[in-house]
């Protein structure tokens, strides 16, 4: 707290009363002194590293000279309102408004030129005339632009009263008031300090407004804006990816300070838009229906809410807002009758309908609408129809509904360039975006280099593994196999089954057998089946949660107890609805370990990776490092360690109300860093920090995830206290480390102190992110950069404990590296310890043969969130509300728990 703030509550409190006496039966709390809490912030960087083998890597930012720093940039915070006092809420209509002022008022501004955030920001260099300036501006007929959805439907194709005068007038202007007041003075110079590595408000401020200045120069160009993504209405641009949407290619493009000086960072990125054109051609993709005539119309109401269309002849644009509840040819209106009056002098009106209003008063030939629901642009209370045909989407607007697989595959697919194809795009990106003629950038003096930046990158060696009998080896370009190698711990089934929702697809019996003799072949040795349950024909119409049901009433009949394993053959699909039911059915209420599959083409090496998953899942391993059996990890094996990896996961854009999901996986028998539990919660949707890590319930009950993982470790390695505890946190953006460091570790603090008031672990927290937009690439080479490749210099943070690390092999596409940042290390690793660790971590994942691109316990932790997102998915409403132990802040929707897993499988991979 500052000291302002201090003094003003200091001032305060002598005028107040004094407060009432404590009831006798009230036991006061012991209020916790704020003076004592540290507030935590980011650690500096101690080192580089100096192991591996040194490579010169590119990259694509782009070195950036700032010529004047002895300026200032000026922020105004920007007001807009119509004529009548209403604040203007369109986005769009914005920067037409601010542009228009620019060119009117031109000379009051002392030429200055702006650069204005499409809200209530506006930064100039050096002050304007004012600190409060007051303009009225006119705009000519505004519709609402590609990126507005501000005015009023009111153009004259549509059959409303007010249009017969609109004939006269086409053209309608609006006047908007705008108010500029100062807000702040950010000096230039604040730049050249973030470099320093004197990271302050301002600094941060002064890279946005350059950011600013990118995004304003895209929106002059007539470019959709995502945050700092932008993307051009161009053909070439756009792909297919099905159900009426389209991938649209455009780029990033952002300043960022880094070791080496100011960067522009520049990257191919790509989001979804609405299929543009006529509007039945894009429900009949989104649908996927053969005619007009079968669309379902209540979903396309749903989708087509909001979307701008511009009607044709007259190439008005609006905004649709729903459908006519009738047919054109049934929907009427009342029409006022130009000629006729009656008694009072008012027009006469005229029920007549839309399809006879366009074909017959507006000779407007319509060839299939007469049959279909017209789209309403209108107000609620005023609807405004127009027949469908004339209808066409307006293209670059986004769709931000969750894809199905299909089109996630699609899209992925569509998306992805060599490394050498990227490049190309990057270098033609940066020329044709012109950003050298950029005033608002001109006169700040910032020249952009056109070349990639070089680092320095060092390849680190693939860690050693064991397999079976004791054989060691090295993988190779991140990549190993299991041919005619053993598991180093293989698991024996004795007691299992198969459940078959696949008939008649499959043959069961057949990939028994195949399992059995490849289980052999690794070691797992594995008896025959109890028995095959085929699901009965009957029952493959019901819904998927009671033909889980009926399926357990079939085991339970035939099986003597609870079977140790059960293999379940799901319908050939992904995303099966049954999957979600048969898991909670499995994990939650009977513990038991299952395997879903889906039986299409399945050969040796499919099963080979089934069992990998099998073994994992009933607490055998597949291979582990050489280094945790030997014990020799530094840092680690001589010091009780437990690893966390933690991840929220939300649910998709649309879904508002769908609870996040905290999962944090926790190593276990220690010293092996390959073995993994996981504790999984639901809390607040959209809500990033995890906020069940300690919860106390009494003096002695925590029902936290931290304190479940503790005691886990605890009993699993000899009954030691982990001394030290390393945190792997994904998902989170940079202005959110303050709160990992702060609020969740604050909690992993006290659920240590709960279990025991003198023990005091050190504390070791790392970030991962993947979603950035830094990419490296080999010099002189097409291929991806080596696994193993890390960068720790020139790109990275001008001060904080950052790096880059490649651990996997780009098979496809180019690499995405991970950026690892080091908030906190009490345990004092060197910078090549920790990169090691960070390496070797991608080569303990159970599920695959290769290095993946982050370290295990942060993808077993996404893994463990999907699969209990699914138990959720099927619960009907009932089942969802605050009666099933919901927990309920003030004001906060309730949030349907999590069952729980049965406790012999709640400690087992049942993730993998």
């Amino acid at each position: 707290m500052d000291s302002f703030e201090q003094e003003g509550n200091g001032a305060a409190l002598e005028s107040l009363p004094p407060p009432p006496p404590v009831p006798p039966d009230v036991v006061p709390i012991k209020a916790e002194s704020d003076a004592k809490k540290i507030v935590r912030h980011p650690m500096a960087r101690r080192g580089v590293g100096t192991k591996g083998q040194k490579v010169t890597i590119l990259t694509n930012h782009f070195k950036v000279s700032v010529g004047s720093t002895d300026g200032q940039f000026y922020h105004y915070s920007v007001s807009l309102s119509y004529e009548d006092g209403r604040p203007v809420d369109g986005k769009g209509v914005g920067r037409k408004v601010i542009d228009r002022l620019h060119e009117t008022y031109k000379n009051d501004l002392d030429g200055k030129n702006f650069a204005y955030d499409g809200e209530k920001s506006l930064f100039t260099i050096g002050p304007l005339p004012n600190n409060k300036l007051e303009f009225t501006v006119v705009l000519e007929d505004v519709a609402p632009t590609r990126n507005n959805g501000n005015a009023s439907p009111d153009g004259q194709d549509s059959p409303n009263g007010r249009e017969r005068k609109r004939l006269r007038r086409p053209y309608h202007s609006k006047t908007f008031k705008v108010e500029i007041s100062y807000a702040a003075k950010i000096p230039m110079q604040a730049i050249q300090n973030a470099l320093r590595g004197q990271e302050s408000e301002n600094s941060q401020e002064a890279l946005r407004v350059l950011d600013i200045i990118l995004r304003q120069h895209a929106a002059k160009q007539g470019c959709l804006l995502v945050r700092q993504s932008f993307f051009q209405d161009n053909q070439n641009n756009f792909t297919d990816i099905g159900g009426g949407v389209l991938g649209c290619r455009g780029f990033h493009s952002s300043f960022r300070a880094t070791q080496g000086g100011l960067s522009l960072n520049i990257d191919v990125s790509t989001t979804m838009i609405i299929q543009p054109g006529p509007v039945v051609d894009f429900l009949l993709a989104n649908q996927n229906a053969r005619d007009p005539y079968s669309l379902d119309w209540n979903k396309a109401k749903r989708v087509l809410k909001n979307l701008r269309i511009k009607v044709s002849p007259s190439n008005q644009e609006y905004k649709i807002t729903g459908l006519s509840e009738q047919l054109c040819k049934d929907q009427l209106f009342s029409m006022k009758q130009k000629n006729a009056k009656n008694e009072n002098g008012e027009a006469e009106t005229l029920e007549i309908t839309i399809y006879d209003y366009f074909v017959n008063h507006r000779n407007i030939q319509l060839r299939y609408s007469a049959d279909l629901p017209c789209i309403n642009v209108g107000k609620p209370k005023r609807p405004t129809y127009i027949p469908i045909e004339l209808c066409s989407l307006v293209s670059l607007q986004r769709y931000t509904k969750a894809l199905s697989t299909f089109q996630r595959a699609s899209l992925v697919e569509k998306s992805r360039q060599k490394p050498q194809e990227r490049m190309n795009v990057l270098s033609n990106v940066l020329r044709t975006s012109n950003y050298g003629a950029e005033p608002m950038l001109k006169s700040c003096g910032v020249n952009i280099s056109s070349n990639f930046t070089q680092v320095d990158g060092r390849i680190l060696p693939a860690p050693r593994l064991r397999v079976g009998n004791g054989e060691d080896f090295f993988p190779r370009n991140g990549r190993w196999n299991f041919n005619n190698k053993k598991l180093v711990e293989p698991s024996r089934i004795e007691r299992w089954a198969v459940v078959n929702f696949s008939a008649p697809r499959c043959d069961p019996n057949n990939i028994a057998r195949d399992l059995i003799r490849c289980g052999e072949m690794k070691g797992i040795r594995i008896d025959p089946p109890f028995d095959i349950f085929n699901e009965m024909n009957q029952n493959r119409r019901l819904s998927p949660v009671v033909r889980v049901e009926k399926m357990f009433e079939q085991i339970q009949s035939k099986l003597p107890g609870a079977p140790q394993f059960l293999l379940c053959l799901l319908p050939d699909r992904k995303n099966s609805d049954l999957y979600g039911p048969w898991k909670r059915k499995n994990l939650s209420e009977y513990g038991i370990v299952t395997q879903c599959m889906a039986p299409a083409r399945v050969n040796d090496q499919y099963l080979t990776n089934l069992l990998l998953k099998i073994n994992a899942k009933l607490g055998g391993l597949n291979s582990m490092l050489t280094i945790e059996q030997t014990p020799s990890i530094p840092m680690i094996s001589k010091v009780p360690t437990i690893i966390l990896g933690m991840d929220v996961s939300h649910g998709s854009p649309g879904q508002s109300d769908v609870p996040s999901i905290a999962a944090v996986v926790s190593s276990r028998q220690w010293p092996l860093i390959s073995r993994y539990r996981a504790s999984v919660r639901t809390q607040s949707p959209k809500l990033e920090m995890i906020d069940s890590l300690f919860k106390p319930v009494s003096d002695k009950g925590d029902e936290g995830i931290m304190r479940e993982a503790l005691l886990d470790f605890y009993t699993s390695s000899g009954k030691r206290k982990p001394d030290q505890i390393i945190i792997f946190r994904d998902g989170v953006s940079e202005s959110q480390f303050n709160q990992v460091l702060n609020k969740e570790l604050d909690q992993v603090i006290e659920a240590c102190k709960f279990l025991d008031e003198n023990w005091n672990p050190k504390f070791v927290v790392i970030v991962a992110q993947k979603n950035h937009h830094t990419k490296f690439f080999q010099q002189g080479s097409p291929d991806n950069v080596l696994p193993g490749t890390v960068i720790d210099n020139k790109v990275c943070h001008p001060k904080n404990n950052d790096f880059y690390l490649c651990a996997h092999a780009g098979m496809i596409g180019t690499t995405r590296p991970t950026h690892y940042h080091v908030l906190l290390d009490q345990v004092g690793f060197s910078a090549d310890d920790l990169q090691e660790l960070v390496h070797s971590l991608s080569y303990v994942y159970q599920r695959s043969t290769t290095a993946i691109s982050v370290v295990a316990p942060i993808c077993y932790a996404h893994l463990a969130a999907s699969q209990l997102g699914q138990f959720m998915k099927f619960e009907d409403a009932s089942e969802t509300s605050s009666s099933h132990g919901g927990v309920t802040a003030p004001g906060a929707i309730s949030v349907p728990q999590l069952p729980r897993l049965k406790d012999n499988v709640s400690s087992s991979m049942f993730f993998c």
